[in-house]
């Protein structure tokens, strides 16, 4: 299982990316399981996004009033460590318990892309690093998902509507 992505410092990462797969790869808590890909945003827009915190009760309170939103606990043993975030019905992101104290380079946000592969390798070309284990098939048809990390450290987070192409079965 892939754990949420922390960020250490700078250009060095500590992939635990499960929190983070698990609602991408869940689909929306407070609905039916959702099917096929998240609605369409628009390329180069904001698809999803994590906000990071030590303590989920106060992050909870402050983001629900300043925004209305609601959260939506993860199911079993997941629930005291990441929540979806709800606004207006519709799921946006995900809150999720820090592993340790938060740096600077917690928290990612998705921008939604054409080709997840061909942004991860752009990317690449253009000084970035593309973590290991990433681009990969969110679950149900969902898409995929590529995380990179920018050339001054950052990481961001891409969203294609279109899942990875099967890999040719080996003989």
């Amino acid at each position: 299982m892939r754990t949420a992505m922390r960020m250490t410092k700078p250009g060095a990462v500590s992939v635990s990316v499960a929190f983070l797969a698990l609602v991408l790869m869940s689909g929306p808590l407070h609905s039916a399981p959702q099917k096929g890909p998240k609605p369409d945003v628009g390329t180069g827009r904001v698809a999803w996004f994590d906000i990071t915190t030590t303590n989920m009760t106060q992050s909870k309170e402050f983001y629900g009033r300043l925004f209305d939103w609601q959260f939506e606990s993860l199911p079993g043993p997941y629930a005291d460590l990441a929540a979806e975030i709800v606004s207006r019905g519709t799921s946006i992101g995900t809150l999720r318990k820090a592993e340790g104290a938060i740096s600077a380079y917690d928290g990612v946000v998705y921008i939604q892309v054409d080709d997840i592969q061909a942004s991860c390798k752009k990317a690449a070309e253009l000084g970035g690093k593309v973590v290991p284990g990433f681009p990969f098939n969110l679950s149900n048809g969902g898409g995929a998902i590529g995380l990179v990390v920018d050339p001054a450290g950052h990481p961001i987070g891409m969203y294609s509507r279109t899942p990875l192409p099967e890999a040719p079965a080996k003989k």
